[in-house]
Protein backbone atom coordinates (compact mmCIF):
# COMPACT_ATOMS: atom_id res chain seq x y z
CA UNK A 1 0.00 0.00 0.00
CA UNK A 2 3.18 2.29 0.88
CA UNK A 3 3.80 1.99 -3.19
CA UNK A 4 0.34 3.66 -4.78
CA UNK A 5 1.08 6.63 -2.47
CA UNK A 6 4.93 6.82 -3.89
CA UNK A 7 6.43 5.47 -1.03
CA UNK A 8 9.60 2.99 -1.12
CA UNK A 9 10.77 4.71 -4.46
CA UNK A 10 7.55 4.67 -6.29
CA UNK A 11 5.70 6.88 -8.32
CA UNK A 12 2.57 8.28 -7.30
CA UNK A 13 -0.34 7.69 -10.02
CA UNK A 14 -2.74 10.63 -10.87
CA UNK A 15 -6.49 10.07 -8.94
CA UNK A 16 -9.03 8.00 -11.32
CA UNK A 17 -6.21 7.39 -13.90
CA UNK A 18 -5.86 4.31 -15.42
CA UNK A 19 -2.81 3.44 -13.48
CA UNK A 20 -4.59 4.64 -10.47
CA UNK A 21 -7.38 2.29 -11.01
CA UNK A 22 -4.69 -0.92 -11.64
CA UNK A 23 -3.21 -0.24 -8.42
CA UNK A 24 -6.67 -0.24 -6.52
CA UNK A 25 -7.01 -3.15 -8.26
CA UNK A 26 -3.87 -4.85 -7.09
CA UNK A 27 -4.19 -3.52 -3.72
CA UNK A 28 -7.16 -4.74 -3.12
CA UNK A 29 -7.37 -7.71 -5.47
CA UNK A 30 -3.99 -8.85 -4.30
CA UNK A 31 -4.58 -9.80 -0.48
CA UNK A 32 -8.08 -11.41 -1.34
CA UNK A 33 -6.29 -13.86 -4.26
CA UNK A 34 -4.07 -14.60 -1.02
CA UNK A 35 -6.16 -15.47 1.40
CA UNK A 36 -8.19 -17.14 -0.77
CA UNK A 37 -11.36 -15.09 -0.27
CA UNK A 38 -14.29 -14.28 -3.64
CA UNK A 39 -11.10 -16.27 -5.39
CA UNK A 40 -12.90 -16.27 -8.68
CA UNK A 41 -14.26 -13.05 -9.72
CA UNK A 42 -11.29 -11.48 -8.04
CA UNK A 43 -9.06 -13.14 -10.53
CA UNK A 44 -11.36 -12.99 -13.77
CA UNK A 45 -10.75 -8.83 -12.84
CA UNK A 46 -7.15 -9.15 -12.08
CA UNK A 47 -6.90 -11.49 -15.75
CA UNK A 48 -8.69 -8.86 -17.60
CA UNK A 49 -6.41 -6.08 -15.84
CA UNK A 50 -3.42 -7.91 -17.10
CA UNK A 51 -4.77 -8.30 -20.64
CA UNK A 52 -5.62 -4.50 -20.75
CA UNK A 53 -2.22 -4.05 -19.83
CA UNK A 54 -0.71 -6.03 -22.23
CA UNK A 55 -2.48 -4.69 -25.10
CA UNK A 56 -2.45 -1.22 -24.02
CA UNK A 57 1.62 -0.89 -22.96
CA UNK A 58 3.24 -4.08 -23.78
CA UNK A 59 1.82 -4.65 -27.32
CA UNK A 60 3.51 -1.54 -28.95
CA UNK A 61 6.77 -1.57 -27.17
CA UNK A 62 8.06 -4.77 -30.08
CA UNK A 63 6.58 -7.56 -31.98
CA UNK A 64 2.93 -7.74 -30.76
CA UNK A 65 2.49 -12.03 -30.23
CA UNK A 66 5.91 -12.45 -28.34
CA UNK A 67 5.76 -11.15 -25.14
CA UNK A 68 9.81 -11.97 -24.41
CA UNK A 69 10.61 -9.22 -27.11
CA UNK A 70 8.27 -6.71 -25.92
CA UNK A 71 8.70 -6.63 -22.09
CA UNK A 72 5.34 -8.21 -21.48
CA UNK A 73 6.13 -11.76 -20.47
CA UNK A 74 5.35 -10.83 -16.42
CA UNK A 75 2.08 -9.53 -17.80
CA UNK A 76 1.24 -12.63 -19.94
CA UNK A 77 2.13 -14.93 -17.56
CA UNK A 78 -0.17 -13.03 -14.50
CA UNK A 79 -2.98 -12.77 -16.90
CA UNK A 80 -2.72 -16.64 -17.25
CA UNK A 81 -2.30 -17.47 -13.83
CA UNK A 82 -5.46 -15.30 -12.66
CA UNK A 83 -7.06 -17.16 -15.33
CA UNK A 84 -5.83 -20.91 -14.12
CA UNK A 85 -7.47 -19.53 -10.75
CA UNK A 86 -10.55 -18.64 -12.61
CA UNK A 87 -11.17 -21.93 -13.62
CA UNK A 88 -9.72 -23.92 -10.70
CA UNK A 89 -10.95 -22.05 -8.08
CA UNK A 90 -9.91 -21.72 -4.76
CA UNK A 91 -8.17 -24.54 -2.60
CA UNK A 92 -9.12 -26.13 0.56
CA UNK A 93 -7.42 -24.21 2.77
CA UNK A 94 -8.81 -20.81 1.47
CA UNK A 95 -10.96 -19.28 2.91
CA UNK A 96 -13.81 -19.76 0.25
CA UNK A 97 -13.08 -23.30 0.98
CA UNK A 98 -13.56 -23.11 4.91
CA UNK A 99 -16.38 -20.65 4.25
CA UNK A 100 -18.60 -22.77 1.28
CA UNK A 101 -17.76 -26.43 2.19
CA UNK A 102 -19.15 -28.60 0.23
CA UNK A 103 -20.32 -31.99 2.32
Amino acid sequence: MVGAFGGLGGHTAEPFTLMWFAGILEIVGGPLIILGLFTRPVAFILCGEMAVGYFLVHIHLGPPLFPLLNMGEITVINCFFFLYLVTAGPGALSLDGMIFKKT
